[in-house]
């Protein structure tokens, strides 16, 4: 037993302490980073997360349609559920301004309000929307609509301050001279989603009278 106790505290050199006390701190370094690895997870990274809304993906056809309310140029309050109450809706998300007018914008709208009196005889009305940065965004839906004369009762455009309701549709083309995805929805007059198109380019748009031969659809 003598002998058993002597070789233990034999071996107990300054070499083995310096080792052993080294190993200590490199232990405590590792859980001191570990917690506040954890500490970094549940702080930051998962409210993140539970924050993220469940809307912002494109809500898919038969899905109910999200809501929301916005204002035209004029500043009169257009709630989308309001348009819905006698009829379907055609939801159109335009590019609003790009820094520029878009060409194909224009030309889709213009080819909708030609078609007015056609989505009126089926009780449909035709919301657009036109979204940017809230910064002079009424003046330039204004612009937009300079080549037309006055719009008819059943086409009705909104402006998107900030891309709220691009966001809600999860529309939002976030790039570089990009505001969103030109995108047609038909809906019918309880909300759901009947019929939806999502363009990823500027060009390819749904034309009036492909919207007219959905609604004709039984």
């Amino acid at each position: 037993m003598t002998k058993r106790i002597y070789e233990s505290t034999t071996n107990r050199t300054p070499a083995n302490s310096i080792r052993t006390a080294i190993h200590a701190v490199r232990r405590h370094y590792v859980h001191s980073r570990v917690i506040h690895f954890i500490v970094f997870i549940v702080s930051v990274v998962l409210p993140g997360i539970a924050l993220t809304p469940a809307y912002a993906e494109i809500p898919a056809v038969g899905a109910q349609a999200p809501n929301f309310t916005l204002r035209t140029p004029q500043n009169r309050t257009v709630s989308m559920y309001s348009l819905l109450g006698t009829g379907p809706l055609v939801l159109i998300i335009l590019r609003g301004y790009p820094g520029y007018q878009c060409p194909f914008c224009q030309r889709q709208v213009h080819d909708f309000i030609a078609h007015s009196a056609n989505f009126a005889a089926l009780q449909a009305k035709v919301l657009l929307v036109y979204p940017g940065p809230s910064a002079q965004l009424n003046q330039r839906a204004t612009e937009f609509l300079e080549s037309e004369s006055q719009l008819p009762p059943n086409v009705v455009l909104v402006t998107d301050p900030d891309y709220v309701a691009t966001n809600l549709y999860g529309l939002r083309w976030n790039m570089p001279n990009e505001t969103a995805y030109p995108s047609t929805l038909i809906l019918n007059k309880q909300g759901t989603i009947l019929f939806e198109k999502i363009s990823r380019s500027h060009g390819d748009r749904f034309s009036a009278e492909e919207a007219l031969q959905q609604l004709r659809k039984p």
